[in-house]
């Protein structure tokens, strides 16, 4: 039990004494940097998608033709 308790209290001095925490600012940027990069990632899913479709429809002739 001694080890847990040790190994508790120096995990929180660890992390309240020597980890350096960004700043909100920076946060926030880089928040906004993989949120933006996830967005274009996910467009160029989809489109990928839709190309793939879009040929499989017409080697296999089950697109609708209306």
């Amino acid at each position: 039990m001694d080890k847990i308790s040790l190994y508790i209290r120096e995990s929180y001095n660890e992390l309240i004494h020597k980890v350096t925490w960004p700043s909100m600012s920076s946060l926030q940027s880089s928040t906004i940097l993989v949120i933006i990069g996830s967005a274009i990632l996910a467009l160029i899913i989809f489109g990928m998608d839709a190309i793939a479709k879009a040929i499989t429809d017409l080697i296999y002739g089950t697109g609708t033709n209306s």
